[in-house]
């Protein structure tokens, strides 16, 4: 559950972790999230990185520019000030997404622990947006949320060894798009052809924490077409602010 107020902890001795619950919730990321670009926006001086997780904001400071009672007085005001609401996202990415066989071997099985269909499954997979609630595990990898409470499905009982990079991964009311090969123990129900990871690119991570996601299902005919081209797999990215 979200607090009524965060909850605000030392970490470290140039750093104060911001917390909004302990437990993940669509409000309690949106809080987080919301009060990271306030943060930013405030310019505070001494302040540095400034990263935002599930439900928690880290802000580094250093200690010869400004010291921790003041900083605390400072972000006590901008969560104050902070409205209880949705975090609007500034950009929606739409990604085509293969849902055959091939591309969705766990598919079947993931629906069948969440108790729909497989149609039912993709429906809800591409019926709603999700929000890039945080960046991790592996660089620009984009964890996103949150999916039907009936999605609360358990990890596989062994490890799968590999999985490709682009693929759709189902884990706890959130999916994932792979950023590299790598193994996993939660289950594969869909293929991209995006990168979310160029190393080269000036932008390196293709999403921010905050932007929206709109899966769009594409047959598996379509897909070897699109994951012909330049790693952008068809997605597109529509600034909404």
């Amino acid at each position: 559950m979200t607090t009524d107020t965060p909850e605000f902890c030392p970490l470290g001795i140039d750093g104060i972790l911001v917390r909004f619950a302990r437990v993940l919730t669509e409000e309690a990321n949106a809080q987080a999230l919301t009060f990271r670009d306030a943060v930013v926006a405030a310019n505070l001086p001494g302040v540095g990185e400034i990263a935002s997780s599930l439900t928690s904001v880290r802000v580094a400071f250093d200690p010869t520019v400004t010291g921790r009672a003041a900083l605390l007085d400072r972000l006590r005001d901008i969560a104050k000030d902070l409205s209880v609401r949705a975090l609007r996202p500034k950009r929606i990415w739409h990604i085509p997404v293969a849902f055959g066989a091939d591309y969705a071997p766990q598919l079947a099985e993931a629906a069948a622990l969440a108790g729909v269909t497989e149609d039912q499954a993709i429906a809800e997979i591409t019926g709603q947006d999700l929000r890039v609630i945080a960046i991790g595990f592996a660089p620009g990898q984009p964890y996103l949320g949150m999916l039907p409470p009936h999605w609360d499905i358990p990890r596989q009982g062994s490890l799968t060894e590999t999985l490709p990079r682009g693929a759709l991964i189902a884990a706890v009311r959130q999916l994932i798009i792979w950023a590299a090969d790598a193994p996993t123990g939660w289950r594969r129900i869909g293929q991209t052809a995006f990168e979310v990871y160029r190393p080269d690119a000036a932008e390196p991570f293709a999403f921010a924490p905050g932007d929206a996601v709109r899966f769009c299902h594409v047959s598996d005919s379509e897909f070897s077409a699109l994951r012909q081209g330049d790693g952008n797999g068809g997605a597109r990215c529509e600034v909404l602010r």
